[in-house]
């Protein structure tokens, strides 16, 4: 394996033990920084996003057959014990993930990669990792309509970081396999 071949993964590696270092001072203050935000106007166009993103989460719960309507930026679950009630914010929608992928793209096509390889793996990683975003605000939503609202915030809070960091691995060993294996001559 090449360098090339070796530094996204070393990337998010370490992004991913930095993360969970800071986990538990993120998600300690992630709901006051979150409120704190949105009243300066900072989150008003992340925000925009959410009610979009709460109906594609519907419409990924509807297909697996889970009873689910979305209103503005709220989705509502309904699981065994009642419908259970769950706001998108701008902070849920995905943001750092993608800010992950950008830094990692950085990284990970540095080298003799064609554009046109280079174009393709931009693409998939775009779309999965939105994909894998949706996927995450749907368990989350499961979550909550199986085991409760402090159950759907831990998950939220802990697994869906890991979702993610376990998608950046996965997406960097088939874009290296498939998609980079060819260089420019």
């Amino acid at each position: 394996m090449t360098n090339q071949g070796v530094a996204p993964q070393a990337f998010v590696l370490a992004a991913a033990c930095l993360i969970l270092l800071a986990l538990p001072f993120v998600t300690t203050y992630n709901d006051l920084l979150t409120a704190l935000a949105m009243q300066a106007g900072v989150a008003g166009p992340m925000q925009s996003i959410a009610p979009a993103e709460a109906r594609m989460v519907v419409g990924l719960l509807q297909l697996l057959g889970i009873h689910a309507a979305a209103a503005g930026s709220q989705i509502i679950v309904w699981g065994p014990s009642g419908p259970a009630n769950l706001f998108i914010s701008w902070n849920c929608i995905g943001w750092q993930s993608l800010v992950l992928l950008a830094v990692s793209l950085t990284v990970g096509l540095r080298g003799e990669s064609s554009r046109e390889s280079s174009l393709q793996v931009i693409v998939v990683g775009l779309a999965g990792t939105v994909l894998v975003n949706l996927l995450r605000v749907a368990a989350v939503c499961l979550v909550a309509a199986a085991a409760g609202r402090d159950a759907a915030v831990f998950f939220h809070d802990y697994a869906g970081t890991l979702i993610t960091i376990a998608w950046l691995f996965a997406f960097w060993a088939a874009a290296q396999r498939w998609l980079l294996s060819e260089t420019v001559g």
